[in-house]
């Protein structure tokens, strides 16, 4: 590592910083004591995540694990949906070819298998850990660093719904806290979705270690961003420290998790329907109008310049960042369902692997324009006094998130 790049190391976390600062309700009682925090966890969790020999063997087992997944959901969804062309000159295709029927099953497995881990108790202890720590580093209460830190694994609405009860008494602080960890980080249903799509452009990499490194790192981050944005000592805390039960019986968190899972699925692959058409419409405007003035411009081109100094900041060189910026507004403006498969079919050299990896933890969360309006609906169905509350800070969420996961990039690239 140069001089130069250990100073855009250096620029990128004070300038990572520096934006969160104007969202601030009292910039002058930000306690920048959890800010060194809040980068100390990351760095630490990152070395323990990415450079351990025992822990990248863990990485290792569950990376053969998520290949037996995928297969077993092919069977699944071979059983249902499957049918075999009669010959390789025939336009009808296995449904298993399509996204519909071919990526979105995994989420329903997973679902299913995240259920039966929290019901047999190894999700709440891992997550009962990282909460732990968050709430000694931070100075948070129980159910907002359960609620935050069950994000890793299970989805921004349903992490939420761990602390039900709680929901109604939370400080706007709190709130905040919860809505930007759920969407700094991908849920354990979606990974594995996900990794359909990256696997053919990161063949030699791991990657259910980096998704869990990702959401494991970025919740310090969140927590860290939202301190910044809304300064307050106020702490909710549980009646009695334990974790909530959620399932009666393993064949409770089998339908319930399936149920759960179908629902992800489906408003995933409407919500794309719906943004993708809704580009194809704006850069057909943007198009027209731009090519009258000898201009050929669409969202993701000015998004790429607008997101470029952000890029930069992530540690990747400028002759990168307009590429990395544009995957980064893609998936702010529209998900992380476009954004991943931009990324995947990058063409050889229009980023280097240090910058594609940055850029993929940059990517991994659910920090988008679409999740404000799902994460606000589905608290506010928990406790609609607080709706209102929850618009108030959606905005600080959608930002903090963003930067979030922004920060992770930035210290992953430390390692690579």
């Amino acid at each position: 590592m140069n001089t130069f790049e250990i100073l855009q190391i250096i620029i990128g976390f004070i300038g990572l910083i520096l934006i969160a600062v104007p969202f601030s309700e009292n910039y002058k009682i930000i306690n920048f004591r959890y800010i060194v925090y809040g980068i100390i966890a990351q760095i630490f969790l990152g070395l323990i995540l990415l450079k351990v020999p025992f822990v990248i063997s863990v990485f290792e087992i569950l990376g053969e694990g998520v290949t037996v997944l995928q297969q077993a959901t092919v069977e699944g969804s071979n059983f249902v949906f499957g049918y075999p062309p009669s010959n390789e000159d025939t336009p009808y295709r296995s449904l298993l070819e399509t996204f519909a029927f071919g990526v979105l099953p995994y989420i329903i497995v997973m679902a299913c298998i995240s259920a039966i881990l929290w019901y047999w108790g190894i999700l709440p202890f891992i997550v009962n850990l990282i909460s732990k720590a968050c709430q000694k580093l931070f100075n948070i209460g129980g159910p907002v660093g359960l609620g935050a830190a069950a994000n890793i694994f299970v989805g921004q609405v349903e992490a939420p719904l761990l602390i039900r009860p709680y929901v109604s008494k939370l400080s706007n602080k709190e709130l905040l806290i919860l809505m930007t960890a759920g969407m700094a980080t991908v849920a354990g249903s979606v990974m594995v979705a996900l990794i359909s799509i990256l696997e053919p452009a990161f063949q030699d990499e791991n990657l259910i270690q980096h998704f869990i490194t990702a959401s494991v790192l970025s919740v310090p981050g969140a927590i860290m961003y939202s301190n910044i944005m809304i300064p307050s000592n106020s702490v909710t805390d549980f009646k009695e420290n334990k974790t909530p039960k959620v399932y009666r019986s393993t064949m409770d968190a089998i339908t319930r998790g399936a149920s759960d899972g179908a629902s992800i699925a489906l408003s995933v692959g409407t919500i794309l329907i719906a943004v993708i058409a809704l580009v194809f419409i704006v850069n057909t405007i943007i198009g027209v109008a731009s090519s009258q003035f000898g201009l050929d411009l669409s969202i993701e081109s000015i998004l790429g310049y607008l997101f470029a100094p952000i890029a930069w900041l992530m540690g990747i060189p400028w002759n990168e960042a307009i590429v990395a910026g544009e995957l980064l507004g893609i998936k702010t403006t529209l998900n992380e369902f476009v954004a991943y498969p931009g990324l995947a079919a990058l063409e050889n050299g229009e980023l280097s692997d240090k910058s594609k990896l940055i850029t993929f933890y940059s990517l991994c969360g659910f920090a988008n324009l679409s999740s404000v309006g799902i994460l606000i609906s589905g608290i506010t169905a928990m406790a609609s006094e607080r709706k209102d509350d929850l618009i108030k800070v959606s905005l600080k969420a959608l930002v903090g998130a963003t930067l979030a996961s922004c920060m992770t990039g930035l210290i992953v690239g430390i390692f690579f």
